[in-house]
């Protein structure tokens, strides 16, 4: 009888692809799936029990700024209880490395950590501080093009000079040989918006031969939407590089009701471009407090404030009637802060959700004392509430959108899928009981319905809690995989 180090048995097994699942047992070895069977031969001092339970690849969240959480606390708790596996770090723009901080941290990149824990002046020594870390999820890495404007600009409110950019994009090609899975940009963010449409095309040019992606937080996610994506695909076509677009959403009363248009523009450029998109299953979103969204008509809550850390937690509206003042003043008094806005359609997010091109990921900020839900909830709520509850998607739809599909997109090799050889990334849950437990109000809290969780083939997580076994790997880029 073959020896194994773990026997999973009688699963439902949903292999990543998005078809139906089946009874099967499957055995591990060495960090890897070793065979795959109805009725394996195998023999393991570690056997489980998964009758009645679905077996998944381990979740992928594909955006993530997880960059500095994974090696400050390497736990990973509100990821690994959810059963993901694997982060994507480094979106919007805003990376922990390659980063050189002069005097100041430019906004958002203190949604990361203090000016302290920026300490990887190259891509490879922040390679160097994953492993040396060891968290309990792997971690795959962008970089952000914010995070080179401030390595080689001295203001961060004009376009850069070729010289600049020339510098800029030998960073992004040191961290592409240290195996980065592409470049990505937050060109709504006052810090990058200056940046002209040639900026970013001329440093996405060596994405192309490297085999990378480009993941982009729009230049506007508002009215001017559509122009914004006619952009995003245009620096794809110009640098021959495929596109994703980061959370994509309707934001803004007035945008509201757009997402049909904004998903048949999506599908016109996905027949001549390999385009996808991420989204998150909220209808709110959660970043700086920038004035150009404080909008009276939506409800706006505070998560942190630099200047006012007791407000934390309080509408704006009762902040700024608290201090006899309009919203846009308290605003301004309360910089550098956090807020959560609740911007977005339920029906424009769900739309976006179920669109087969659509990926699925947190956006959490775990850096946050606040933070949204969606850091601790995100993926069971997609199970639960929206493929379960609202049959929104099937089931192996919903796994194949946090699994097959993102590894596939991200070029991470021997993930996403339940194969033979491929890594042990696994997570076992209920499907009539899996669903999110936080809350705006009650933010952290873990997800009800997951039985365990397999990094590499280690246990890391069961239905008792983290076992305290970490075995996340840096994840260095692969080969794509583009299926539209």
């Amino acid at each position: 009888m073959l020896q194994c180090d773990a026997l999973i048995r009688g699963a439902n097994v949903l292999d990543g692809s998005g078809t139906a699942g089946k009874i099967l047992d499957i055995a591990l070895l060495n960090g890897r799936i070793c065979a795959i069977g109805p009725d394996l031969k195998h023999s393991s001092s570690t056997v489980m029990d998964a009758e009645g339970l679905v077996l998944a690849p381990g979740f992928i969240d594909v955006h993530t700024h997880d960059d500095i959480a994974a090696i400050r606390n390497p736990a990973m708790l509100p990821k690994l209880s959810q059963g993901v596996t694997t982060v994507i770090v480094g979106n919007c723009g805003i990376s922990a490395a390659p980063v050189k901080l002069g005097d100041d941290l430019p906004d958002p990149m203190n949604l990361l950590g203090a000016a302290g824990d920026f300490s990887y002046p190259t891509f490879e020594s922040y390679v160097a501080a994953i492993r040396d870390a060891q968290p309990s999820t792997n971690v795959g890495a962008l970089v952000g093009h914010t995070a080179l404007r401030n390595n080689h600009m001295d203001r961060l409110d004009r376009a850069a000079t070729d010289g600049e950019i020339k510098r800029m994009r030998a960073q992004l090609c040191e961290a592409l040989q240290n195996g980065a899975l592409g470049l990505s940009s937050g060109l709504a963010y006052l810090s990058a918006n200056a940046a002209t449409t040639e900026e970013v095309v001329a440093l996405a040019q060596p994405l192309a031969l490297a085999g990378a992606v480009y993941t982009t937080h729009m230049r506007s996610e508002t009215e001017a939407i559509l122009d914004a994506m006619h952009e995003a695909f245009e620096i794809g076509r110009l640098s021959k590089v495929p596109v994703i677009v980061s959370h994509l959403k309707c934001a803004g009363i007035a945008n509201w009701g757009r997402s049909g248009e904004v998903l048949v523009a999506l599908d016109v450029a996905r027949r001549e471009q390999q385009i996808g998109c991420d989204c998150y299953p909220y209808a709110a979103g959660s970043s700086t407090l920038d004035l150009r969204q404080v909008d009276e008509r939506i409800k706006i809550t505070i998560t942190w404030s630099a200047p006012h850390p007791e407000i934390a937690g309080q509408t704006l509206e009762r902040i700024a009637t608290s201090w006899c003042l309009t919203q846009q003043e308290a605003a301004r008094r309360l910089q550098p802060a956090g807020a959560i806005y609740h911007s977005i359609s339920e029906d424009d997010m769900r739309r976006i959700l179920a669109h087969p091109a659509t990926m699925i990921g947190s956006d959490g900020l775990p850096n946050d004392p606040r933070p949204h839900p969606r850091l601790w909830g995100t993926f069971p709520r997609v199970l639960g509430r929206y493929s379960r509850e609202e049959q929104l998607m099937s089931l192996p739809e919903a796994v194949h959108k946090m699994t097959g599909m993102p590894a596939q997109r991200f070029g991470l090799p021997c993930r996403g899928l339940i194969r033979e050889g491929y890594c042990a990334d696994l997570v076992l849950f209920d499907a009539e009981k899996i669903i999110d437990a936080a809350t705006f109000s009650e933010p952290v809290r873990p997800a009800e319905g997951v039985a365990a969780v397999w990094v590499n083939g280690v246990l890391s997580y069961t239905a008792q809690g983290a076992t305290g076994k970490r075995a996340g790997q840096y994840v260095a880029r692969g080969k794509t995989s583009w299926i539209q």
